[in-house]
């Protein structure tokens, strides 16, 4: 089976079109029913069953598990059409994406748990999703949530925050410590139905509002000892440990990079629609003290002409780095952090000025304008803070300036 750059078996390309040819229908589904989940903050079943049907939501299971293999560049692809009929479901989508493409990399799941997602994925939609955040957590620190030995197994006590899709999610990845002596941290693998999870519905944000980004809490959740995965040794020295750490904080940062992009490419998509809408507009409204649209207008021409300018960088620079990313190149992961900012940037900015340039009918809620705005400042509940990205790339810059 031919390979990719970075080892892997290369994409299904028959299977992979086949899936995105039905992304127009999926889009139009997500696009007619994104108010009425909006409104009403009620989670987008629907929506994610039309993503499971067309293929779209098991894209990225490697071809090893009979899936299609789908790339980064073919992730954000999906991920930007689907961000422009609802933002939520994209959201909820890409982290399932992004948990095959993880397993495609890494095999971390064990073959019977994997096996029995696969399984679930042919029933229906089988939505997975890492959960790491806690409530006031910092940075470096031990997670809060604790796992307990039970038996042959671990018993995990905690909450875990802007856990996306939490009431729909057939399995949930959650980062915990051990309460040895010496702690361990290590992913649990939990069954959304398991006894003593319960989701607190927390999630009341301005936008993203279909996403169910609720509080899970756990209140001792039996997980079986082969579901607990990636548990680090509390001592260790020498080579193969420093080994060991290297190649973990690798593939930390090639999953970071796919998050950033993917996310990115939702945040774009919103923009998109937004630009679409406004079009739309400005090609039918006549004010009264005019005879003909305002889309005939100078000023207006340009102003679209910036909102155009913004999102062909956006979506260059994502389009461009995925497929770098796909083949292994080092240099492309270290930027995706900058990207995922430049794009979040510039899809709010392009949103913001739509909105201005509309007027009363771009905040008014009979018009979609207004939910998209919501929901692309709303993505950077997923992006690191700004100071964070821009620190880390000014002292990638000073090491290099550094170099001989």
């Amino acid at each position: 089976m031919p390979t990719t750059g970075s080892g892997q078996p290369a994409p299904d390309r028959s299977a992979v079109e086949a899936a995105l040819a039905g992304l127009p229908r999926v889009v139009d589904l997500l696009a007619a029913r994104a108010e009425e989940h909006d409104r009403d903050a009620t989670f987008p079943y629907q929506g994610i069953e039309a993503v499971h049907e067309a293929g779209l939501l098991t894209l990225t299971v490697d071809r090893r598990y009979g899936g299609p293999g789908g790339t980064l560049a073919d992730t954000v692809r999906v991920l930007a059409q689907l961000g422009r009929g609802d933002a939520s479901v994209a959201v909820v989508t890409a982290f399932t994406l992004l948990a095959h493409a993880e397993q495609a990399r890494r095999a971390a799941w064990p073959a019977a748990g994997y096996r029995r997602l696969l399984t679930e994925s042919r029933r229906g939609p089988a939505l997975v999703n890492a959960l790491r955040a806690e409530p006031g957590s910092r940075p470096g620190a031990l997670p809060e949530t604790v796992a307990r030995r039970d038996g042959d197994g671990w018993s995990l006590s905690g909450r875990k925050t802007y856990c996306t899709g939490a009431e729909a999610l057939a399995w949930m990845a959650v980062t915990a410590r051990t309460d040895e002596p010496e702690p361990r941290t290590g992913t649990f693998l939990v069954r959304g139905e398991s006894e003593g999870l319960e989701i607190d519905p927390t999630w009341d944000q301005l936008g993203l509002r279909a996403s169910a980004s609720h509080d899970v809490v756990l209140d001792r959740v039996r997980v079986p000892a082969d579901l607990a995965l990636g548990l680090t040794a509390p001592k260790g020295n020498g080579s193969s440990v420093e080994e060991r750490a290297a190649a973990e904080a690798a593939a930390a940062e090639l999953s970071r990079a796919w998050q950033e992009l993917a996310l990115s490419a939702v945040a774009v998509g919103v923009a998109r629609a937004a630009q679409a809408w406004l079009v739309r507009f400005l090609n039918q409204r006549t004010p009264a003290n005019l005879t003909e649209p305002l889309g005939t207008l100078p000023r207006y021409r340009c102003a679209l002409g910036e909102i155009e300018a913004q999102l062909i960088g956006a979506e260059e620079l994502v389009a461009g780095l995925a497929p770098r990313v796909d083949r292994g190149e080092p240099d492309a992961v270290a930027r995706t952090g900058p990207a995922h900012l430049l794009a979040v940037r510039a899809a709010t900015s392009a949103v913001q000025q739509a909105v201005s340039l509309t007027g009363n009918p771009g905040l008014s809620r009979r018009y979609p304008l207004e939910r998209y705005l919501r929901d692309v400042l709303s993505s950077r509940v997923h992006l690191a803070p700004d100071e964070a990205v821009l620190e880390a790339a000014g002292r990638a810059a000073l090491e290099r300036g550094a170099r001989p």
